[in-house]
């Protein structure tokens, strides 16, 4: 009934809800001096959730100054866009 672009897209909402939360409890955590979510972990979470990752990256003002994330974020955005677009224009159009 539900049609696969659906649920896909559906999955991809839960999937960066949890990595903004990744990043929001990872904050709260840092504020409190408590044990961290290592940034291999965050990291790997973004190229699953990139706009999740984003978005936490700017509402909680975290690891905003750090290399890996000011500069890797945007690159894995870069690649998923241009793998989305490479599958859209080869195998869909």
């Amino acid at each position: 009934m539900d049609s696969p672009v659906i649920i896909a897209a559906a999955v991809y909402a839960v999937v960066n809800i949890v990595v903004f939360a990744m990043y929001g409890i990872d904050k709260h955590k840092a504020k409190r001096g408590k044990w961290r979510t290592p940034e291999k972990t965050l990291i790997t979470a973004a190229v699953f959730g990139i706009i999740g990752a984003a978005l936490g990256m700017l509402v909680f003002h975290h690891k905003v100054n750090k290399p890996k994330f000011s500069v890797g974020l945007p690159l894995i955005f870069l690649a998923e866009v241009l793998a989305a677009a490479f599958v859209y224009i080869k195998l869909i159009r």
